[in-house]
């Protein structure tokens, strides 16, 4: 690939923005990477979205197998890109260049899984109810529903995932899936990363014979791009993932257009993991073990992250706690992704440390280098009345911290389920005997998440389409949605009715002869078989 340019891609060109520059900043060792990257203006917001409107008149109309190739060609250029965008990748974020390549085949995976759903075709929920002109007391209609897209969607690109969740990512793919142009708002924290992903996609545009205005990016250092974006008139829908202020104030945002939009937003979740008395006392050690590469994955930068645990006060629940504790003091600082996550962190660790009735068990914290950006392993314990009386507790801290709480009995357990806010997932480790006398437990959890792991921990996720990342507010905006999968396609879609529709002016998925040969409810039935009306 040519050398960074640092421009801004609207449409197929690309634009110096507002001529003000910013460079990004290699977390690992403070110092500025190279290129400078153009701060996007209000024209360039302007111009993007009269693009993606063209765009979308003609984007919506082409064939499913047309929108498949072109999702499998930004996977093919994306999996064309060498080391040195793997190097910048590693450069901007302060991951390790294993984990970058390691995203790289989950973005590319992830593309393909939309290609496949987008070609097989039945994802659009067809659904048919015939006519029937002798029903009493009045004839009834013929009735024909499907899902079409929305227009043009605004990506947020997230930190902790600059591939998957960025230019390229889950919700990029998925819009392009429901047939809808998409806008990127480059994270500031990767823009060169950004800037390979987003020249990837222009490329298959072009190869694909895609109209221009399909994609653009903007980058900007601070919030004026993304608060134009999200009001601007042209804009359908929004997909974000990172934290709960930025995602409550996009939302807010949204909410007071003259012409209110959906935001998908993901953002801050503790995934609760509850120890089971039984379990606990019969593999305590292992549970610990796995514990701890969970909270210090990734120097603890997942939404996913396990940051609080509840157990049984007790000997077995002791001696869990002094064994991750040991573990902790074991682990070295790490690298964080950015100077913002970093001093967060340090300060979340802070605060918790000066509470009342909470005591620090183990922390690295003191020994992170912060000309590195590095960020600590910690681990508190507190018992259920602290926790249940202070709000700041229940609270999200963004890194390798985790707080393990003690019940002194069932009912306090359940109690302290009850009291959570939505999280994305929830972890329960337990035997079948566990699990039969903590049914009520599932069935609070039902109400609190997205996911409910059994035995397992939430940092591991397996992309496909019985996934849910997702769950009740504050965890996301939306709990009836998910960001990962092939139901996060419903986001950028609505349903639409044709009635009485001559066979000729109807979509092919849900004309008669099924041309497509998808699966369609026809009279309150799955099939894929076509209707004969002789």
């Amino acid at each position: 690939m040519s050398a960074l340019t640092g421009k801004n891609f609207i449409g197929n060109e690309r634009s110096e923005g507002n001529g003000k520059t910013f460079q990004a900043i290699n977390p690992a060792t403070n110092e500025a990477l190279s290129c400078e990257f153009f701060k996007s203006s209000a024209a360039d917001i302007d111009h993007a979205l009269t693009l993606a409107t063209k765009a979308f008149e003609i984007y919506r109309q082409k064939s499913s197998q047309e929108i498949a190739m072109f999702i499998q060609c930004i996977a093919d250029e994306i999996k064309a890109l060498g080391d040195d965008f793997i190097a910048r990748a590693s450069d901007e974020t302060g991951l390790p260049k294993p984990r970058i390549q390691g995203e790289k085949e989950r973005t590319i995976n992830q593309l393909i899984m939309f290609s496949r759903l987008v070609e097989e075709g039945s994802w659009v929920n067809a659904s048919i109810d015939q006519a029937d002109p002798n029903r009493l007391p009045i004839p009834k209609p013929d009735l024909r529903r499907m899902f079409v897209p929305i227009g043009p969607v605004v990506v947020f690109g997230a930190s902790n995932f600059p591939l998957a969740y960025s230019v390229a990512g889950g919700d990029t793919a998925s819009a392009f899936a429901a047939g809808n142009p998409v806008i990127v708002k480059a994270h500031q924290s990767h823009p060169g990363t950004s800037e390979y992903v987003a020249s990837a996609i222009i490329r298959a545009i072009k190869k694909c014979n895609m109209p221009d205005g399909l994609f653009s990016m903007l980058h900007e250092a601070g919030t004026e791009t993304g608060m134009g974006l999200v009001k601007h008139p042209a804009t359908k829908a929004v997909g974000f993932t990172g934290s709960l202020r930025g995602g409550r104030a996009l939302f807010d945002a949204a909410a007071s257009r003259p012409d209110p939009i959906p935001v998908y937003a993901e953002m801050g979740s503790l995934n609760p993991v509850f120890l089971l008395p039984h379990a606990l006392a019969e593999r305590g050690e292992k549970i610990a073990e796995a514990f701890h590469q969970s909270v210090t994955l990734g120097v603890g930068q997942f939404c996913t992250n396990p940051g609080i645990v509840f157990g049984l006060d007790g000997k077995a629940l002791q001696d869990f706690s002094h064994n991750v504790a040991k573990r902790i003091s074991e682990t070295e600082p790490g690298t964080m992704l950015n100077r913002g996550i970093q001093q967060a962190f340090a300060q979340g660790i802070q605060a918790v440390s000066n509470y009342s009735g909470v005591t620090k068990l183990a922390s690295m914290q003191d020994q992170a280098d912060d000309k590195k950006t590095q960020g600590g392993a910690t681990l508190f314990t507190t018992n259920a009345k602290t926790f249940l009386e202070n709000e700041a507790i229940k609270k999200e801290i963004f890194g390798p911290c985790s707080i393990i709480v003690s019940c002194e009995s069932k009912a306090r357990l359940i109690d302290l389920a009850h009291s959570l806010e939505g999280h994305l997932a929830a972890s329960v480790h337990g035997t079948k005997k566990d699990f039969e006398e903590y049914a009520d437990l599932l069935s609070v959890l039902r109400t609190k998440v997205g996911r409910i792991i059994m035995n397992g921990f939430s940092t591991s996720i397996e992309v496909c389409a019985s996934i849910v990342h997702g769950g009740p507010y504050p965890a996301t905006t939306s709990a009836h949605m998910t960001s990962v999968g092939t139901l996060a396609i419903e986001r950028f879609v609505r349903p639409i009715c044709f009635q009485n529709f001559p066979q000729e002016m109807l979509p092919d998925q849900l004309r008669d002869e099924n041309p497509l040969g998808i699966w369609r409810k026809i009279n309150n039935e799955f099939t894929r078989s076509v209707i004969n009306n002789k």
